[in-house]
């Protein structure tokens, strides 16, 4: 008999998760961020919102571009900016204040999702939702989501999902999503920089390597075949604009779909079609490797470490 799946709740006072039934294989949770709220809390009185404006008399106030603030030389040996001119965040490029108070200002909302599969669940979500609060967010929602019955389907139908919640749920509340594998934990500050128009993650594997010895899918029968491409972006973390993040996940979504009617499997799955998407439509924002890091490598370029990948015992957590 199949699992059903089920629902949780977070307790943000007390020990953290309950489980509503014995059935659990995988959800999608859905965090929704009010930095109106999160940062009113911690920054209001110490950064006067009206700061950011510049105003001449009577003359309309204009709100600075906080991307022109960025510092792209501030980071000696690490690309700081794409060749289509998108920044590449890295610690000691941007004020934080200064992000902060424009989100204060705009009342800004975000959505942040994060898939949960199987007994991942019993794993890793606990400790990401924990230290999300702690880093990310204030307030969350569990959405359940259908069972599969293999880890790669999971991960690969998680863009439909993501799609469907978007557009059932978080259009109404927010402006910008994040979407996050729950196997990581927040170390540091995951701030208002991050945000733009469409988000993508340099995979700290690679983002020193030559790209020839990118992964990416080199399958002619795939959707997701690449010959050559800009970086390699990693699909434990992309986010943007609601419309942005729509368009990746249902072009993610259905050239999956086109590849299991040809018996394909593109090689990383659905990080290989977010690399096709990626390729084609540039994403407009990168965030450095910091915010998503391995442990083990070192590496002198890594100042601050804001999200790692957690521990990995694929055997015991994936099934089929």
């Amino acid at each position: 008999m199949a699992e059903t799946p089920t629902g949780l709740t977070f307790n943000r006072r007390a020990s953290g998760l309950k489980k509503t039934s014995a059935g659990i294989f995988c959800c999608l949770v859905v965090l929704v961020v009010s930095c109106t709220f999160l940062y009113s809390r911690y920054l209001t009185s110490l950064f006067p919102v009206e700061n950011l404006a510049v105003t001449n008399n009577r003359e309309p106030t204009q709100i600075m571009n906080l991307d022109d603030t960025l510092n792209f030389g501030a980071r000696k040996g690490v690309e700081t900016r794409t060749s289509w001119k998108a920044p590449i965040i890295w610690e000691g490029m941007f004020d934080p204040n200064l992000y902060d108070q424009k989100h204060i200002q705009n009342q800004t909302s975000v959505a942040l999702t994060v898939f949960a599969v199987g007994r991942y669940l019993d794993a890793y979500l606990k400790t990401f939702l924990t230290s999300a609060e702690q880093h990310f967010m204030l307030g969350l929602k569990v959405i359940p989501v259908e069972k599969h019955s293999r880890w790669q389907d999971i991960s690969m139908m998680r863009m439909k999902t993501i799609s469907d919640a978007i557009e059932s749920d978080i259009h109404h509340h927010c402006k910008y999503v994040f979407c996050f594998d729950v196997d990581q934990e927040f170390k540091g500050r995951f701030g208002s920089e991050a945000l733009g128009d469409s988000v993508a993650l340099l995979h700290a594997g690679y983002y020193k390597a030559p790209n020839n010895s990118y992964t990416y899918d080199r399958n002619p029968r795939s959707k997701a075949f690449m010959e050559t491409g800009d970086y390699y972006y990693h699909a434990a973390l992309f986010g943007g604009l609601l419309e942005n993040v729509k368009n990746l996940t249902n072009y993610c979504f259905l050239n999956i779909m086109e590849d299991k009617l040809n018996n394909v499997e593109a090689l990383w799955h659905d990080e290989s079609h977010l690399n096709k998407y990626f390729w084609i439509n540039k994403p407009s924002r990168l965030l450095s490797p910091e915010y998503c890091w391995e442990p083990s490598i070192q590496d002198k370029d890594i100042h601050v470490i804001r999200l790692i990948w957690a521990p990995k015992n694929y055997d015991r957590l994936r099934t089929g």
